[in-house]
């Protein structure tokens, strides 16, 4: 389990879990936005949003439901003996 779920409820974890999952589609549908800009009074500030890549959300992903105990467990390799 990382360090930064460590003593998280179940709860928590959950609702982590299901942000994480949305931002996984909106990161493949293209839906999320890279850069954001806005007019302030005095001029333009521009705010920019580091965009993660599929496989960092699906890591997160990874990390919150072994954190939650759910998940497809990794089976040992298959080896043959003849």
């Amino acid at each position: 389990m990382s360090a930064s779920l460590a003593g998280l409820s179940r709860d928590t974890l959950s609702a982590y879990l299901a942000q994480a999952q949305q931002a996984l589609v909106a990161l493949m549908t293209g839906a999320q936005p890279v850069m954001v800009s806005y007019a302030q009074g005095n001029g333009s500030r521009t705010v920019t949003r580091r965009l993660s890549t599929p496989a960092e959300a699906r890591m997160l992903i990874g990390e919150i439901q072994a954190a939650l105990g759910i998940g497809a467990a990794r089976r040992r390799p298959v080896r043959f003996i003849w």
